[in-house]
């Protein structure tokens, strides 16, 4: 597999990883059975894809000296702020924990696919 076919493939991880934790976030502010400590989880390991995709991206670029489209870096790092900025808030929203971690995760999705479609 070479560098270029893992970040692409990382990028789907990302965008599902990331989708199903929103996903599950947002319906488990609807439904309290679905308030598990296994989201949490979940939810760390969809967020620590966004960073390993990152890392991908910077090597692919280094190394592979593959060209870089205008913007598709911003996003990647932008989605890594998001992170951050949502981490930070989880104090002040502890009332709404699920709510910022659903439309987090949805939200990092959503800079995902935009990363990709600019690639293209």
């Amino acid at each position: 597999m070479t560098l270029r076919s893992a970040h692409e493939t990382a990028a789907w991880v990302v965008v599902a990883a990331n989708a199903l934790a929103g996903a599950w976030a947002l319906a488990a502010h609807q439904w309290p059975a679905l308030r598990v400590r296994a989201l949490w989880w979940y939810t760390l390991v969809a967020q620590l894809t966004v960073f390993a995709q990152v890392v991908l991206g910077v090597l692919l670029v280094n190394v592979d000296e593959y060209p870089l489209r205008r913007f598709h870096a911003f996003y990647g790092f932008v989605a890594i702020a998001a992170i951050g900025i949502i981490y930070s808030y989880r104090s002040q929203l502890r009332h709404r924990l699920y709510l910022l971690y659903g439309f987090g995760g949805l939200f990092i999705m959503g800079l995902a696919i935009r990363a990709m479609i600019l690639q293209t």
